[in-house]
């Protein structure tokens, strides 16, 4: 169910929510934590997808802050934006397990995004900030990352995926998260498999091969030198049939090289000396995927914060 809420105020926006349940529609009892995201208009419903989708495992209050991506906001008499505040309520199929509040905010209204939020946020319950595309310069200190318990970016969705991390270690507060990290997740977990099985000589060197836009990359390459105390050399490599992201991962070691090469989409084609060559599952992870994982854990990700600043000084 879809309830729209033109002209409106958060005061109603919370009455309405309260007059659903009495009605018997969805209610917040088990709700375990409330979901801001601030995105535009044309990334909404993508953002909204994975929510309701995550929302399956961490049932949630979803908050969406939806900005236009050009400027098409009513105009006032003296060509400034009218104030005024739009909002949607969606429950039921339309939500998940969630129930998702979609606020579009016009003129003064919308430089105060804090306090559009604050009355809708579930009680005693914590706070997951995410920015599916565009982010704070710095995350922890605007104002919905200063209420979120954790703080979530997507370094793939910038111009300069480099600059941008090198932002994100110059402020990173415990809480930060990026889908970059994230992504890695299959990635560290194969290649912590595979060293931990004989034979057991130390990595001498590595080189981690990515598409040339791929953050994930360099996030790869500074876990290894962080964990194996060794040179990590990052190759770029044009975007192919497997599109962007991570191609391949190079272990040298003395008693031969160990390779994982990803030629197709999911798949990945294991090499290692005196054994078969087979293929492991790699598959390339959702924004569900993502988000869920992100939302599972809402302590720091210390080691996050460790290869972040490795990243810079590398």
């Amino acid at each position: 169910m879809i309830v729209d809420l033109p002209n409106t105020t958060i005061s109603k926006v919370s009455k309405q929510l309260v007059q659903i349940r009495e009605q018997g529609g969805a209610v917040a009892l088990g709700r375990v934590l409330t979901l801001v995201i601030q995105t535009t208009l044309s990334g909404l419903e993508d953002a909204i997808k994975a929510a309701n989708e995550s929302s399956h495992e961490h049932p949630c209050r979803v908050i969406v802050l939806a900005e236009d991506d050009a400027f098409t906001q009513t105009q006032g008499a003296e060509g400034a934006a009218e104030d005024r505040l739009d909002a949607q309520i969606r429950i039921g199929g339309d939500a998940g397990a969630s129930e998702v509040i979609v606020l579009r905010a016009y003129g003064e209204v919308s430089d105060q995004p804090e306090s559009l939020i604050t009355g809708l946020l579930l009680p005693d319950a914590p706070v997951v900030a995410w920015w599916p595309a565009d982010a704070p310069a710095h995350a922890a200190n605007s104002q919905i990352g200063a209420i979120a318990t954790r703080r979530i970016t997507d370094a793939a969705s910038a111009l300069d995926h480099r600059a941008f991390l090198a932002n994100l270690a110059d402020t990173y507060t415990p809480g930060d998260s990026d889908f970059a990290w994230t992504r890695l997740t299959l990635w560290r977990q194969q290649l912590a498999a595979i060293l931990d099985q004989p034979p057991y000589d130390a990595v001498t060197g590595a080189v981690v091969t990515g598409a040339v836009d791929s953050p994930s990359t360099d996030l790869l390459a500074a876990w290894l030198k962080l964990k194996l105390k060794v040179d990590v050399e990052v190759v770029r490599v044009e975007r192919g049939s497997t599109g962007n992201g991570i191609k391949g991962v190079k272990l040298q070691r003395t008693s031969g090289d160990i390779e994982i090469v990803r030629r197709v989409p999911d798949i990945a084609t294991l090499i290692q000396p005196t054994q078969p060559v087979r293929e492991v599952s790699l598959p390339r992870r959702s924004l569900r995927d993502c988000l869920s994982e992100d939302m599972r854990r809402l302590d720091p990700d210390d080691l996050f914060g460790k290869v972040i600043k490795t990243f810079k000084t590398a």
